[in-house]
């Protein structure tokens, strides 16, 4: 392969070796081959269409262009850093193969709207991927409330026992949030699947192209306005990246309770062998290496955000070649989030719930406290009054040793004459867990409900 520039004309001396590893991007940019190519004989089919090319030459660069694609498909591709991009290398390569054709392929367009058009497809790919993925965790979700609807735990605040709950319906508020990082990244994909091709260095072509048919062949919406912006921003990708840091944080809070559930203090699961690994000297250890990685590469696409925000944020319009740095937190942060959502969709249709474990811790928290409390508001009590007295309860049943379910009647009536045999209904766990029947609570039969919306909806 020629390591002559493309654009050396004007040049009266090659660039410093330094400055070429400096300015590569190669290394990088590679992997938007795919995109690339695509866009290339989308761009040839259109210029063919206008009379701009002839048909033998759109022939000969679309075969040319599908031979480079089954080479780098096949890692018999030399990429050259010399040759700085992916565009370049690919461009040279077609030259080489088809001769002066090859030349005529950037007629009309720039490197500018090419690369905007490869990263607004790159993009698209990868929410497109990234949601598969959602789709099949959101699935294990659902199936896994399904079987634990009935299975009882506490509820949480300020990770104090607050109220009992159903792990099943502990499982679709983890659903829930997923669902919405699914909408911000199909919502991220209707400005990123906008065609960028066309707007050349910045100002358009003199060339009587036809941007919408291109649009149309490479499955974008519809075309960009304004030919500056279009080569120039990149907020697309950052919402793509803003969409994904938000999904992280969640399965990072995800992480956080299984590694809190899956230690012997809680015993509330047990995560499958092939996620965790051992100690190199403590020979008992099970460690859940891949939800504190999960929690740990959190932090790498918050970075890789701050990176995208911080990279466009003094530029003049139009394209700088401070954009060439958008690629790798770009990557590094889809590379992340695939592996993470991709590796949870496999853990939780495997995690083990130890049901009489969140049962029991339920009910040792003192979880119906509330219930209690709620039921003297309906014999009559004022709720401040009531939740002074169960506040005696739970002190007495805490210096005894019992649950509450456990105390006396006699016991409980010495607080309230209000309480009577009906008392008990209220609070055993089960008994609070159903009460909570309705809309979004937290009762089985909703739970259930749940299931069958979530299941319908696919």
């Amino acid at each position: 392969m020629s390591n002559a520039k493309l654009w050396g004309g004007r040049f009266s001396e090659s660039t410093s070796e330094a400055v070429e590893a400096f300015s590569e991007s190669v290394s990088f940019d590679a992997r938007l081959w795919r995109q690339d190519i695509a866009g290339s004989k989308a761009h040839a089919r259109m210029l063919g269409r206008v009379g701009v090319l002839s048909g033998a030459d759109v022939t000969a660069i679309c075969e040319g262009l599908d031979t480079i694609a089954s080479d780098i498909a096949a890692g018999d591709f030399v990429w050259d850093t010399a040759l700085e991009d992916v565009h370049m290398n690919i461009e040279s390569a077609l030259t080489e193969r088809i001769g002066e054709a090859g030349k005529r392929l950037h007629t009309g367009r720039s490197r500018n709207d090419q690369i905007a058009t490869d990263v607004r497809l790159y993009v698209r790919d990868a929410i497109d991927a990234l949601v598969t993925d959602i789709d099949r965790l959101s699935t294990a979700l659902v199936d896994l409330a399904e079987a634990e609807a009935d299975t009882i735990m506490p509820g949480f605040t300020h990770l104090q026992v607050a109220q009992p709950v159903s792990f099943g319906h502990h499982m679709l508020a983890w659903r829930e949030q997923i669902l919405r990082d699914r909408a911000r990244l199909m919502d991220a994909r209707k400005r990123a699947n906008i065609c960028p091709l066309g707007s050349a260095a910045l100002a358009g072509t003199v060339y009587p192209i036809d941007r919408e048919s291109v649009a149309a062949d490479l499955g974008f919406d519809g075309i960009t306005a304004n030919s500056l912006d279009a080569v120039s921003d990149r907020d697309f990708a950052i919402e793509f990246v803003h969409a994904a840091g938000l999904l992280m944080v969640h399965l990072s809070r995800w992480s956080e309770e299984l590694i809190l559930w899956s230690t012997p203090m809680f015993g509330f699961v047990q995560l499958p062998d092939r996620f965790c690994t051992g100690s190199s000297i403590m020979p008992q250890k099970k460690n859940p290496d891949v939800p504190e990685l999960v929690r740990g590469k959190t932090a790498r696409v918050t970075g890789d955000l701050m990176s995208l925000l911080m990279l466009m944020k003094g530029q003049p319009l139009a394209y700088n070649r401070d954009n060439q740095e958008d690629k790798e937190p770009l990557f590094d942060a889809h590379d992340t989030v695939a592996a993470c959502v991709g590796l949870y969709a496999d853990l939780i249709p495997a995690l083990a719930v130890n049901r009489e474990t969140c049962r029991r811790a339920a009910v040792e928290g003192y979880s119906t406290a509330t219930d209690l409390a709620d039921y003297l508001v309906r014999k009559g009590m004022a709720f401040r009054d009531a939740h002074h007295v169960v506040g005696g309860v739970v002190a007495q049943a805490l210096d005894e040793g019992r649950e509450l379910a456990a105390m006396p009647l006699d016991a409980l009536q010495a607080f309230s004459a209000e309480i009577e045999d009906d008392v008990f209904d209220v609070l055993r766990v089960e008994g609070s867990v159903a009460a909570r029947d309705h809309a979004g609570g937290t009762a089985p039969a909703q739970v259930r409900a749940a299931v069958a919306r979530a299941r319908a909806a696919n």
